[in-house]
């Protein structure tokens, strides 16, 4: 035992003597369940899989979907609140029957009221005060109405009404930001959806696929090289930050030898755009690579926070970040894997140009133009090459299928099902967990069925307080409920500088690799992208880094203590450790 562990313990024998504190319940354990609390969003796939949360739209759709004929105009969908001056071009959406002759109809929310003009109508239509406005905002054919009418970003009770008779009425609540409000029921009554304008409704896609490349950072950089070194007619890079002057010169390359080379970053990360990104997408411009950014008021996606890339017919997806620290091999803790496979390339090329083309996009060299950059003075920032040793050599092992996943769209109902479906054991490794995200629900409840569930988390400047009490209450409520639980945070080691890995193996049989973080803003704003590995030689890959990772060079954390406590017996008894605070700013939810 070395000298921390043995102050530690020393220190917790002595309080324990004399503690006769009772620890209150924790949230994660007494709150509503997975299943109590309304779903995010309405199932638009016409699959009848209850833990599923998937979006108001079916896949490839820009309107919202018809579930049957209407036998009257309906009201099906609404834009209170474009990112235009004064919400100009603001519309409703109707569905009509063919044929339908708009005579003496009206839309009211009970102070103004709005004409239709009497026109014989089919199908779907957009009802506007402002028809100029809304021809940028919609494909949908437009229809003036005469009179005033606004639609309050706070909610409204709106009515279609002939003459005296009302056709349909819907509520809504407060008009988000650039969201489009989609009806989900016949009648109305459930309130409908809100889904950004443009966002992909994408549902989750699969493919036989042999075999993959499976690879851990930052022991092995070489892969992500490799693979656009490798790419011969497309290259598409998409990431959070792109910072790497390595991987710039790659993709300059790429595209010098003729591939056709397409790169799609985050306009506003947390904390500010890394100084080293103004080089970067010089480089790359100049270099003939097409360059996009993503983001701004109204943004289809609070943060563009994926990691992959799609070269030829292999997809590359990986919890890191296109900088040294990260797919650099410089600093993190990160895992990846490489796969070979129309089908999801295709897929996830779908995802990559959906997101390219958006209308919240703006070209490099004018977000260079525009943009503020700050500098970074945390943890390894060039490309010199890794100063931790391969341990984890990447391999090369038989695949069954793979599953290819995306938020907001469907990665966190596919994942709780996954979740659901453990029988012996599930690996989760994340920089820091939500206590209230629903996947952590979802891994407590594998827990109380028997399942044998280990939790590793960081222990860096931004995360080490929060995940110390959450390590805290979920022993508690292990140790309460005699759940097979453990939860452990990384210590010092010499093999890389922090945990940012996002990764789960369940039953030694999946491994899940990706980007997202375990909380509610990733999965429910962010763009993420996943993939799930079936397969048991794949899946134990990944079970090996983790068991290395978690018995090398973690410490578990005490049963019995309060929080506050154990916190200051922490801070006092791990010698050299020093945790340096920021202001409020959660980094972990978003790199």
């Amino acid at each position: 035992m070395d000298l921390r562990r043995a102050t530690l313990v020393a220190i917790l024998a002595c309080c324990l003597v004399g503690s006769t504190a009772i620890l209150a319940g924790f949230a994660v354990a007494n709150g509503p369940s997975a299943t109590e609390r309304p779903a995010a969003r309405a199932v638009a796939n016409g699959e009848s899989r209850p833990t599923e949360l998937a979006c108001p739209l079916r896949a490839g759709e820009t309107n919202p979907p018809t579930t049957d004929t209407p036998t009257k105009p309906r009201i099906v969908g609404l834009y209170p609140n474009p990112t235009t001056d004064e919400n100009v071009g603001e519309f409703v959406v109707l569905e009509i029957p063919p044929e339908t002759r708009l005579e003496n109809v009206t839309l009211t929310d009970g102070h103004t009221t709005a004409t239709l003009p009497n026109e014989t109508v089919s199908g779907r239509v957009a009802l506007s005060t402002a028809p100029n406005g809304t021809k940028t905002l919609t494909d949908i054919p437009i229809l003036g109405l005469k009179g005033h009418f606004q639609l309050a970003n706070d909610g409204d009770d709106l009515r279609l009404r002939n003459a005296t008779t009302t056709i349909d009425s819907v509520s809504y609540d407060r008009a988000p930001t650039a969201e489009r409000w989609y009806r989900t029921d016949a009648d109305g009554s459930d309130g409908g959806q809100w889904w950004p304008r443009d966002a992909t409704c994408l549902s989750v896609s699969s493919a036989e696929v042999d075999e993959a490349t499976a690879f851990v950072l930052p022991d092995a950089p070489v892969i992500p090289r490799e693979t656009i070194r490798n790419a011969d007619e497309r290259l598409l890079l998409a990431g959070y930050t792109v910072t790497s002057d390595a991987i710039a010169a790659d993709l300059v390359d790429a595209a010098e030898r003729g591939v056709d080379v397409s790169v799609l970053l985050e306009a506003s990360p947390v904390g500010g755009t890394p100084a080293a990104t103004a080089g970067v997408l010089e480089t790359l411009e100049t270099g003939g690579v097409d360059v996009r950014v993503i983001g701004g008021e109204g943004a289809r996606y609070r943060y563009h926070h994926p990691k992959y890339a799609v070269a030829d017919d292999r997809v590359l997806v990986t919890s890191e970040n296109w900088k040294p620290s990260g797919v650099g091999g410089e600093s993190s803790r990160g895992w990846g894997v490489r796969l070979e496979d129309e089908t999801l390339a295709a897929d996830l090329a779908t995802v990559f140009w959906a997101d390219f083309e958006g209308w919240d996009t703006v070209s490099g060299d004018a977000y260079r133009a525009n943009a503020s950059f700050v500098d970074e003075d945390q943890g390894f920032s060039s490309d010199s090459g890794s100063e931790f040793p391969t341990t984890h050599e990447p391999m090369t092992v038989p695949v069954e299928s793979a599953e290819l996943l995306v938020a907001p769209d469907n990665a966190d109902g596919r994942l709780r099902e996954l979740l659901a479906s453990a029988e012996d054991e599930i690996l989760v490794v994340q920089p820091s967990i939500a206590a209230d995200v629903s996947l952590l629900e979802s891994t407590l409840e594998a827990a109380r069925r028997g399942v044998d569930v280990k939790l590793l988390l960081g222990s860096t400047w931004y995360n080490a307080d929060e995940n110390e009490r959450l390590a805290a209450d979920l022993e508690r409520v292990a140790d309460r409920e005699g759940l097979p639980l453990e939860v452990r945070l990384v210590e010092d080691t010499d093999r890389f500088e922090k945990i940012h890995a996002k990764g789960v193996v369940i039953d030694r049989e999946v491994a899940i690799i990706g980007s997202a973080n375990w909380n509610a803003n990733s999965l429910e704003n962010n763009r993420e992208v996943l993939v799930a590995l079936h397969g048991e030689q794949v899946a134990n890959y990944y079970a090996d880094v983790f068991e290395s990772d978690w018995s090398d060079d973690t410490w578990p954390f005490p049963i019995g203590l309060s929080v506050a406590v154990v916190v200051a017996l922490v801070a006092a008894a791990i010698i050299g450790r020093r945790y340096i605070r920021f202001g409020d700013q959660r980094e972990s939810d978003y790199t």
